[in-house]
């Protein structure tokens, strides 16, 4: 990817560099301070409707071409491009500061002079320092969208034998904590200063976007016989991760542009909202409008004299035509619309960073969601146990706990003779024991580790010496086997130490169980399960425990008739289950074993093969104890906004980076797959011809949810892009698992080429963020993963269920008001138009203007601006009955409130209004021009006024403060307009029947046509209103 190049990197020598490396430094600024306005006017001229209005303006320095005024038309163009230009600084100012501070972030280095520490600035970080990290208070490095450096490292104190977990939740949006080793020689040396001392470097692949692997190797040149030792992904700490606890002293390999977390994220486009192409679109009609119009006036003339010329003042003359208060009165209503969200009491804490798209809101029809975090809240809950003759869930868990405290104080009740025991005490010990070993398997069968702190700071030496239980947090690989040992702990026995060779619990009478650490054999997504081999240090026993999904288990465990049924009925529940077996060794068993097991990993060829093989040769007969289910806590009020949504006409699918089994589980428990609902999982695919065959099976399938992983997805999009989103959009929902960041964003990509649809994407990690960014829409929620996703998204909630209002009654609101109020403004602009056709024809086609000077200006500001813009007031529904009837969004996916035949009629109603306002001035005006002037803009003022009276579906006391005071605004400057109107004709009767007369007659046709569309063929939202 471009000049990114292999690196030697020398511990603590960031001078001794091969290659120069970009600086670890975040600008996220569109200008500077020298191209801020040229690059503003640029971007604002660049589009035809404000390039029209400049050159019109420039226009009028040209004496053949000026019709009036200057001011007229610079004063309009004027205040659009100061409101852009404050707007713009305003967003430059907030990212500059949000730049200064993720830059000016402090962070201690080891230094070759002092030999100690010394403070450096994110931005001054560079490759070759070495770095100290500590657990934070906050997330490492920061919670932004671009985090400073990426660390190859080398822990000298860590809690585990010199490892440490970490969290990768910014970088894959998982939250499970991750082992990382370090490199072995650098933890005999006395202290971390020690690092600089010594000669060695590191040899890094080049920067790629592969989060889950890494290729380097850590060499000591110094040492008798140099060290050589190879690096992996478990030897890495990515930007963006947190530590569990320790300290950490690591090397910089990566900084800027060369991170991983920032070339998994695309670059922010500039988002341009449908809505506003829309209205583009009928600006560029209502130009083709304009210049025919011109050229009909000139061809009417016989294109006589300096025809030409006639044609640009035509031009000049219609220029009202093309609205140029149609571009602020929409940003304006943009600004209202994002006041609007982020006051919405009910919806605390919501965001809007980018106010030029809040109607796009109101025509989503496809919803992309991140899983944990979004969806859920990472929370795992142990909610059942089942032995297979009974199960427990939350309300019988005491049961659980006197079973167990029974067969630890009576390990050996079986000893008295069974014919003085009655049977139901046999069956009742058959029960201790069996809950026995359960508890038990489950307390040993897992990659948990107990970590000790005090006070915020580790102490090894107390409080893991004594166990202290207030101290004690786990950390591990999966939030899973968190809640597995967090339940075991509950009913009585609790991991209180662990180590690479050794366990140990404590029963409920305070006794320590110390167990040896013979094998363990991790869960890899291709086995599905995991197993440890342990030796009991009291008893000198050998067993061998596992847990995995029930798909892999069911042909290890011994045959039995209950497992199948059981995990469908806790599958269909919503719960993550887990078959958990085991099985006793002997000691020339495992012998035999370990010889077999030592020999397949030295293997150079097929070594994992071989390693599987011999492990599977354990995994035969193994007796089944149980089956766990664990529920992965929803966000509050999930079901009901995925409800709502779905009956809004939103499809929703789940992208997520988690396993296919936990993301079909959430799924399911979230309703995003209903229950009568059939679920397809794509089969794992790795060829054309696999692929081919799987989406012919998939099209068989009718109205099923569908399950894919990120591997064949890419390999269906290579392939057969077309044909899988066309089946893919058919589904009601779709899930895709194990997506990397690139993948998300790919996906919203097809899906806004292929159906031409809105998208809306919503997460909370910076796994997400490429998503967010890609999308229509992009929703960030703040959550535990930090604000990197809010603060790139367009808009920012604090809880999943937000979404809801924010859609069906914010989204909705806004996308109708900003309809009706840019083709009011069309409406407003032809009216006046139309009026001076109407005159320039009577007059022989001659191209002069009917109001001059502040009769223009006004027109379009003081006189109708404060009713038309009241219009962003307007609801048609209660916010209530919109999220009660969330089919109201449906209807607005096709579009209808700004269409063409929309558009038609408001241009025929311009058209009619301003010919009978004109045709009726200049039929009763007496003698003198200046009266067709007062009685025709009287008769237009009352008419705009009456007709947003008209427009109106619900008022609100700020409508009508605007109507009265732009009324009284112009009765009022009708004292100053002497040189446009006769100030003592305004006075009469004469004046005032007439304009009463031409006013009725443009409105109360409309007026009467409203009442019988309503009377006999209601819209939808005015029979709930009933």
């Amino acid at each position: 990817m471009g000049d990114f190049r292999p690196r030697t990197v020398w511990l603590g020598h960031p001078e001794k560099r091969e290659q120069r490396y970009p600086r670890n430094f975040i600008n996220n600024q569109k200008y500077n301070f020298f191209t801020f306005l040229p690059g503003v006017l640029f971007n604002q001229f660049k589009y035809f409707f404000n390039l029209y209005f400049l050159l019109l303006a420039c226009s009028q320095f040209v004496n053949d071409l000026r019709l009036g005024a200057l001011y007229t038309y610079w004063v309009p163009l004027g205040i659009v491009l100061i409101i852009t230009i404050m707007r713009e600084a305003v967003e430059e100012i907030r990212c500059y500061c949000r730049d200064k501070e993720v830059n000016s972030q402090i962070y201690s280095k080891l230094s070759i002079r002092g030999k100690g520490t010394v403070k450096v600035k994110s931005s001054g970080i560079q490759v070759g320092d070495l770095i100290i990290v500590e657990k934070p208070t906050q997330r490492f490095p920061l919670e932004v969208s671009v985090t400073p450096f990426w660390i190859s490292y080398f822990p000298h104190f860590c809690p585990v034998l010199g490892s440490c977990f970490l969290r990768t939740d910014q970088l894959d949006g998982e939250t499970d904590w991750k082992l990382r080793h370090p490199v072995a020689c650098t933890q005999r040396l006395p202290t971390a200063a020690d690092i600089l001392q010594i000669r060695s470097y590191v040899y890094a692949e080049e920067p790629n976007i592969d989060i889950h692997n890494f290729i380097g190797t850590f060499t000591r040149e110094d040492g008798d016989p140099p060290v050589n030792e190879s690096l992996s992904i478990e030897n890495t700490l990515w930007a963006s991760t947190v530590i569990a606890s320790g300290t950490v002293v690591g090397v910089v390999i990566y900084t800027g542009k060369e991170l991983r977390s920032v070339m998994n994220t695309s670059d922010p486009r500039h988002k341009v909202g449908l809505f506003d192409l829309e209205v583009n679109c009928l600006t560029k009609i209502l130009f083709g409008a304009l210049v025919v119009v011109s050229l009909v006036m000139v061809a009417l003339q016989h294109f006589a004299g300096r025809w030409y010329l006639q044609i640009f003042r035509f031009l000049l003359l219609f220029y009202n035509i093309v609205p140029i208060s149609l571009r602020v009165n929409l940003d304006m209503g943009k600004m209202v619309f994002s006041w609007m969200i982020r006051r919405d009491s009910k919806i605390p804490g919501t965001v809007v960073r980018a106010s030029t798209i809040p109607e796009q809101l109101g025509r989503i029809s496809y919803l992309l969601t991140d899983k944990t975090g979004t969806l859920t809240q990472n929370e795992m809950v142990f909610r059942r146990l089942h032995l297979g003759t009974v199960a427990y869930g939350m309300d019988s868990m005491d049961e659980v706990q006197s079973h167990f405290n029974d067969s630890t104080i009576n390990p050996c009740g079986n000893t008295t003779p069974t014919s003085r025991v009655p049977a139901a005490t046999k069956v009742r010990k058959t029960i201790n024991s069996r809950v026995h070993e359960a508890v038990k398997a489950i307390a040993l069968v897992h990659c948990v580790t107990p970590a000790y702190e005090a006070n915020g700071v580790t102490d090894q030496a107390e409080a893991e010496q004594h166990y202290e239980d207030t101290c004690r947090v786990y950390q591990a690989a999966s939030p899973d086997e968190v809640s597995l040992v967090q339940w075991t702990e509950s009913v009585g026995l609790t991991l209180v130490g662990r180590d690479q060779n050794s366990m140990q619990l404590r029963t409920p009478t305070g006794q320590i169980l110390n167990f040896t650490i013979l094998q363990i054999f991790p869960f890899t997504y291709e086995s599905k399960r995991m197993g440890i081999i342990v030796r009991d240090e009291s008893t000198g026993e050998m067993t061998f425990y596992m847990k995995g999904a029930d798909v892999v288990m069911a042909g290890i465990v011994q045959y039995n008739d209950w497992l199948e049924e059981e995990c469908g009925n806790m599958a269909r529940e919503g719960l993550r289950v887990l078959v958990v077996s085991k099985k006793s060794l002997t000691e020339e068993q495992y012998q035999d074993f370990e010889a077999r097991y030592v020999q397949a990993k030295l293997s150079v060829h097929d070594r994992s093969l071989k390693v599987a093989t011999v492990i599977e040769s354990l995994e035969m007969e193994m007796e089944l104890l149980c089956l766990t289910g664990v529920e992965d806590q929803l966000q509050a009020d999930v079901r009901p906004t995925l409800e709502i949504l779905r009956n809004a006409g939103i499809k929703v699918w789940m992208l997520t980076g988690d396993k296919l089994e936990t993301a079909t589980c959430t799924a399911k428990n979230a309703h995003l797959v209903t229950r009568n609902q059939e679920i397809h999982i794509f089969n794992s695919v790795t060829t054309r011809g696999e692929a081919h065959l799987e989406l012919n099976a998939f099209r068989r399938k009718h109205d099923c949810a569908l399950v894919i992983s990120g591997d064949s997805l890419e390999v269906c999009l290579k392939f057969y892009e077309y044909e899988f989103m066309e089946l893919a959009c058919q589904c009601p929902a779709v899930v895709c698992c194990r997506c990397a960041p690139t993948q998300k964003a790919q996906i919203v990509r097809l899906l806004q080429e292929r159906t031409g649809k809105l998208t809306c994407a919503v997460g909370d990690g910076g796994n997400d963020v490429s998503m967010i960014q890609e999308a229509d829409c992009g929703v960030g929620v703040e959550g535990k993963e930090g604000k990197q996703a809010s603060l790139a998204a367009d808009f920012s909630v604090t809880q999943f269920k937000h979404l809801g209002r924010l859609l069906m009654v914010h989204g909705r609101n806004s996308y109708k008001r900003s309809a009706g109020l840019s083709q009011f403004v069309i409406h407003r602009s032809l009216c006046i138009s139309t009026m001076q056709a109407v005159f320039s024809s009577v007059f022989y086609f001659a191209s002069v203007p009917l109001y001059q000077g502040f009769l223009i200006i006004g027109y379009s500001t003081i006189y109708t601006m404060f009713p038309v813009f009241s219009l962003v007031l307007d609801k048609d529904v209660k916010s209530e009955v919109a999220m009660l009837y969330p089919e109201l969004y449906k209807d607005l996916l096709k579009g209808r409130p700004l269409s063409f035949k929309t558009f038609l009629i408001w241009v025929l109603i311009s058209i009619y209004q301003g010919s009978i306002i004109m045709y009726g001035a200049m039929l009763l005006f007496e003698s003198e021009f200046v009266h067709i002037v007062a009685i025709s803009f009287t008769s237009l003022i009352l008419t705009e006024l009456l007709m947003v009276a008209l427009t109106i579906q619900t008022w609100h006391w700020l409508m009508i403060v605007a109507e009265l005071l732009s009324l009284a605004c112009y009765i009022a400057s009708l004292v100053f307009l002497h040189e446009f109107i006769d100030v003592y004709f305004i006075a009469t009767m004469s004046f005032l029947w007439k304009v009463t007369v031409i006013t009725l007659v443009s409105c109360l046709p409309l007026y009467i046509l409203k009442y019988l569309r309503r009377r006999f063929s209601p819209p939808n939202y005015s029979k709930l209103t009933t």
